[in-house]
């Protein structure tokens, strides 16, 4: 069974599409986990109106707001499944995406897959844009371009469960995980190359501020143990890559 982690704050405006692309998903085992990060909208109400209707659908609320990374953590300590995935509240999915994922999974025997992305604005209206995905990424490689989108991950729980994501506004959580992972346990992930996430681009996101987003980045390099010339090294390539990636979505 795949355990979808959704953490969700004051999600009213987007939750549902997001919801309902699970409930299309061509592969039907698996639950949904709605981390409520103590919303001050609709998020609830609308978050247990689908859990009524569908008992694989289970909604926890934070006591405090803890932010997204704790949110993740607390959904994979409930998590029943093998597999693990996330899925951000103002996401979604192809219908297909568990299903190509999993039959990759058997293919290459993996432990941590991701897919390529298509863009939608905040009225969702799609983006002329796509984010392939590479066949594999070892950690050089992700240490160059993350092109690994949390939503559109798929990883087994013993894995995933130990590399909890650290609660930092200053960096990117996700980032940081996935490159540990690479790199403590030498192995690759694969990618499915086809726009399976449906990537929602909003000008609040960590990833709207391009000056931000690439702070945050020397921060992860850092953060995950690189030197100061190793660290300006890699940051030349995310520079380099990401004006490449992002200069189609400019309008």
């Amino acid at each position: 069974m795949v355990s979808i982690i959704m953490p969700a704050y004051n999600a009213e405006r987007y939750i549902r599409e997001a919801i309902e692309s699970v409930l299309a998903q061509t592969v039907q085992d698996w639950e949904l986990l709605i981390i409520d990060d103590c919303s001050a909208d609709q998020t609830a109400q609308i978050s247990l109106s689908y859990a009524r209707q569908d008992k694989r659908i289970h909604y926890l609320k934070n006591v405090i707001n803890s932010g997204a990374a704790e949110s993740r953590n607390r959904g994979i300590a409930h998590a029943n499944g093998e597999w693990i995935a996330f899925l951000d509240s103002d996401d979604c999915w192809d219908r297909k995406k568990l299903q190509l994922q999993l039959q990759d999974a058997a293919k290459h025997k993996a432990v941590f897959l991701f897919t390529g992305s298509s863009f939608i604005d905040e009225h969702s209206q799609p983006i002329d844009a796509y984010l392939p995905a590479p066949d594999q990424v070892r950690y050089k490689d992700l240490l160059k371009q993350n092109v690994i989108s949390c939503s559109s991950v798929l990883i087994r729980k013993d894995l995933i469960s130990q590399y909890p994501m650290k609660h930092a506004a200053h960096l990117h959580e996700d980032f940081a995980v996935w490159l540990q992972i690479l790199r403590d346990k030498q192995i690759c992930a694969y990618g499915v190359n086809a726009p399976l996430l449906i990537y929602r681009v909003t000008s609040g996101s960590k990833s709207g501020n391009k000056i931000k987003a690439g702070i945050m980045t020397f921060r992860v390099y850092r953060y995950v143990g690189l030197d100061m010339i190793p660290a300006f090294y890699y940051w030349g390539w995310y520079f380099y890559r990401s004006l490449k990636k992002y200069r189609h979505l400019v309008k």
